[in-house]
């Protein structure tokens, strides 16, 4: 049954649902742009420089950055714990729309059995390396419109986390929970899934892109998350952990713009939360691979991850990225996943 709190019927919940997809596509085509033309100006200010000193006047030059610290130094991990030692490899979207992600857009059958060969291949390029396979189900989902709460967002039913719950028992794999909060709060959101995030085998995520702290609606601008907004979320798992001694979760967190997370380094490490940053970027390999370089390496947290598009990264003829291309980063992802 839907929440009490969003009672549009399920056609108009689609309907939302598919208008946000598209926003997500406008605002990432914009990201991609607006990097595009950030690099530009970097290279029209190195030229300025140049000009300068070639006439004899010296510009002052910044101090260099630190080099990133791989791996970081945390806490060493408890027993039962999913990582460093195995490879997450996770299929994201939401059963009411097939334009959010491949977990929605085929029957459930046919999306499992496409799973296991994703999980196949990746066993294949790491053999040294298990994967464990994963459903993450959109379960706070951002909207086009405010919604009788002006919240502009949807909170899933109870009966929908649990379908995709039993799908994701039927393949033998572990599930997430992803937050879309919009102009609600992680604070608003988090309890309310604790039933779920108590099971031993229900991890969660978190999308800064629909965090709309600062104003606007989804889909418009992209939104962000601080440190504090982050340890919030940390300090809610670590709390479920220690009170139903389940193995540590983990928490993945979506990123494909610097100021979608402020304040990185004050990300704070728990032995019982495992922190992904998740390269959440779509375009051609050469700018998924700058991104995850830009947001993720030169900000090291914990671990790391990376987000691949069936559709939107090839539908300019540019190929899907292999494992063998992915396993070729540094640090090697540990969270994979595919909308």
């Amino acid at each position: 049954m839907p929440s009490p709190r969003f009672h549009l019927p399920i056609r108009t919940r689609v309907a939302c649902l598919a208008t946000l997809a598209l926003a997500l596509i406008t605002s990432r085509a914009s990201t991609a742009t607006a990097q595009d033309t950030s690099t530009r100006r970097d290279s029209a200010s190195q030229t300025k420089q140049k000009q300068s000193q070639s006439k004899g006047t010296t510009a002052a030059k910044p101090a260099p950055k630190p080099k990133p610290v791989w791996p970081v130094k945390g806490p060493t991990p408890l027993p039962g714990s999913i990582l460093p030692n195995k490879r997450i490899v996770a299929y994201y979207g939401n059963p009411l729309s097939k334009r959010m992600g491949i977990l929605g857009e085929l029957p459930p059958d046919e999306m499992l059995k496409r799973l296991d060969r994703e999980v196949k291949a990746w066993e294949r390029a790491d053999s040294t390396t298990p994967v464990v396979p994963a459903l993450h189900l959109i379960a706070v989902v951002a909207q086009g419109s405010a919604g009788r709460d002006g919240l502009y967002r949807a909170r899933m039913g109870d009966s929908l986390i649990e379908r995709v719950y039993g799908w994701a028992q039927r393949q033998k794999a572990i599930m997430f929970l992803d937050i879309q909060v919009a102009k609600s709060t992680l604070q608003a959101e988090l309890p309310r899934l604790t039933t779920f995030l108590s099971r031993p085998d229900v991890h969660l995520g978190l999308d800064p892109e629909f965090s709309m702290k600062r104003g606007g609606a989804p889909g418009k601008r992209i939104g962000t998350y601080d440190a504090a907004d982050i340890n919030y979320a940390i300090d809610f798992l670590a709390d479920l952990v220690q009170k139903h001694n389940l193995p540590p979760k983990v928490l993945v967190i979506h990123r494909f713009t610097r100021p979608m997370v402020t304040n990185a380094s004050k990300i704070k490490l728990d032995p019982r939360v495992q922190v992904v940053m998740h390269m959440d970027g779509w375009g051609p390999p050469w700018m998924k691979i700058d991104s995850y370089q830009a947001y993720v390496y030169a900000e090291p947290v914990q671990y790391t991850g990376f987000k691949l598009f069936y559709k939107n990264d090839t539908k300019k003829g540019h190929p899907l990225m292999k494992p063998s291309d992915i396993l070729a980063l540094f640090p090697k992802p540990l969270y994979i996943q595919y909308q």
